[in-house]
């Protein structure tokens, strides 16, 4: 059975304002009209699930099972060669409570040069899941490859954007202007692949 997604109101499952002005700016244009879980006062899921795929599911399904509408989630994250693809799914996490991702980034820095490695390739990846209250979900996976570099450069962007590199750029994330930066991001390239879909089952 084909699953629908009526435009409508469409509810992001993240308490990340950075992500949520991301999500509004590539769902917005689409017809829908896209409302936060912060804005609806929704309590924030624990991540229990060990991959991206499954941690978008899982906040995608808790926010559709508390307001009786379609959510969409993203499960997002830096994943560092040299470190195994860590922080990876933790890379909230490293940022601790409050969320300080100026110490996570002296975090990688640190934990790259204990490994002795000059290999600083590293990449983002990035979950979209669409839960229906229902249950039923569809989850897109995207990725952006490049390097890392030290210290920080940038304000723009959120997360480990100011010490990520996009191959074939020369300046990270957190220089980057918004819009450059989402025609190339993982964020974009998951976004690229269910927007195929919506536009299969439209």
């Amino acid at each position: 059975m084909v699953r629908k997604l009526e435009h409508g109101k469409l509810v992001a499952a993240t308490h990340n304002a950075g992500k949520v002005k991301e999500l509004k700016a590539l769902f917005e244009p689409l017809g829908f009209s896209v409302v936060s879980a912060i804005e609806l006062n929704l309590p924030e899921p624990e991540e229990t699930e060990p991959t991206f795929v499954g941690n978008a599911i899982l906040k995608a399904r808790a926010a559709a099972e508390a307001t009786g509408e379609p959510a969409l989630s993203d499960d997002s994250g830096l994943a560092v060669e040299a470190l195994g693809g860590a922080p990876g799914i933790f890379s909230a996490r490293w940022a601790g409570e409050p969320r300080d991702f100026y110490a996570a980034m002296d975090k990688v820095r640190l934990e790259l040069e204990l490994t002795g490695s000059t290999d600083y390739s590293a990449k983002f990846v990035c979950v979209l899941a669409i839960c229906w209250p229902d249950g039923h979900a569809e989850a897109f996976e995207g990725e952006v490859k490049g390097h890392l570099e030290f210290p920080p450069r940038g304000d723009k962007g959120f997360g480990y954007d100011p010490i990520f590199v996009a191959e074939g750029e020369t300046i990270t994330f957190g220089e980057m202007e918004p819009e450059r930066k989402h025609a190339m991001s993982h964020r974009a390239d998951a976004f690229k692949k269910m927007k195929t879909w919506l536009d299969q089952i439209s």
